[in-house]
């Protein structure tokens, strides 16, 4: 299946950041990602969650993966907010609650092909005992 969406991130960057870290650690996450820096803030863009995908399921997150997905699900896509310290490192940590002092790294997906939720499914695959399940 082919999949196509475009992805925009977005990361704060804090008087005291280096703002070329801010990136390297977008960076980590979205390899393939195409970064800009901007007064205050990185952002880039992207056509592909492949890594960030492999890092959910070596992380073994997939579970809290997809209710942070469907959690702001839209008929178009869907985003989410990711702990910019843990991306320093090239670990995803979803935030929940209050952002971080520093500011977290926003990430918009808009699906166009196909149905948002079977890119979900794609991304992080529903799980059965902690293992994705998988279709024969």
């Amino acid at each position: 299946m082919i999949y196509r969406i475009d992805v925009t991130v977005t990361a704060p960057v804090a008087d005291t950041e280096v703002p070329e870290r801010v990136a390297d650690a977008v960076l980590e996450l979205f390899p393939h990602a195409e970064v800009t820096e901007h007064p205050g803030e990185v952002r880039a863009e992207t056509h592909s969650l492949e890594e960030f995908s492999e890092r959910l399921h070596r992380q073994e997150i997939l579970d809290t993966a997809r209710n942070e997905f469907f959690s702001t699900l839209r008929s178009d896509g869907f985003a989410f907010d990711l702990k910019k310290q843990a991306a320093f490192v090239g670990v995803v940590n979803f935030s929940v609650g209050n952002p971080d002092e520093l500011g977290d790294v926003h990430v918009d997906v808009h699906v166009t092909e196909p149905d948002v939720e079977s890119f979900v499914d794609h991304v992080a695959p529903p799980t059965e005992d902690g293992r994705p399940v998988v279709d024969e």
